[in-house]
């Protein structure tokens, strides 16, 4: 009987063994490229532009701020900035334009009724998220939108619709129906943006 004991002592302290060396690798801390803030924003299923009537966003924290701030900024100052973030970013100048048209149509104290802020209309959790302090400041709201393009672009390889259809409705739901949800506003919104990006020449904002 003993040395069956035996046996079954050293082939349960090999168990025991193995189990430790394994167990650490189940705790391995996810890639951090899943906290980048589109793939929260994706969780949260929180539009960007908080527009679209057929869903029901969860808001992300943030308050959001009056709608005549006291930013005093020349109309042509933050359109001139459009060619260096979109670069600096990796965006189409043309691409950035024809989004700002769709939004906000330029105006800087633009506010939603869903509360999306200025000239990109970013939500007070997504402007916070993208290190925008002043949603009202045009210079911020242009360079936060831009990098939000960019990681949504970034996100579907390139993928011009989805990355308007997330930009309109949401990650989340992009990632749900497999591309532009059945929403008319936001196809309608992807088709409007589509065709002001290959019309426009890049010079002309309005």
């Amino acid at each position: 009987m003993r040395p069956g004991f035996s046996g079954v002592a050293r082939v349960m302290g090999r168990m025991e063994e193995i189990e430790r060396r394994v167990r650490p690798e189940r705790k391995t801390p996810p890639p951090e490229d899943k906290d980048r803030f589109v793939h929260v924003l994706a969780r949260e299923e929180t539009p960007p532009g908080g527009k679209t009537g057929e869903k029901s966003p969860l808001p992300l924290p943030g308050r959001v701020p009056e709608k005549n701030p006291s930013v005093s900024v020349k109309d042509g100052d933050w359109r001139s900035r459009i060619p260096d973030l979109a670069a600096k970013y990796g965006m189409d100048e043309k691409l950035v334009r024809a989004v700002i048209r769709m939004e906000s149509g330029g105006k800087t104290d633009a506010l939603s009724c869903k509360g999306a802020m200025g000239i990109m209309q970013l939500m007070p959790g997504t402007a916070k998220m993208l290190g925008v302090e002043d949603p009202y400041d045009p210079v911020q709201n242009l360079e936060g939108g831009i990098k939000y393009l960019s990681e949504l672009s970034d996100k579907y390889d390139g993928d011009l619709e989805k990355t308007l259809a997330a930009y309109n409705a949401g990650p989340g739901r992009v990632d749900s129906y497999g591309g532009i949800p059945p929403f008319a506003e936001t196809q309608h919104y992807v088709k409007t943006i589509l065709a002001l990006y290959r019309k426009k020449s890049g010079g002309d904002d309005d």
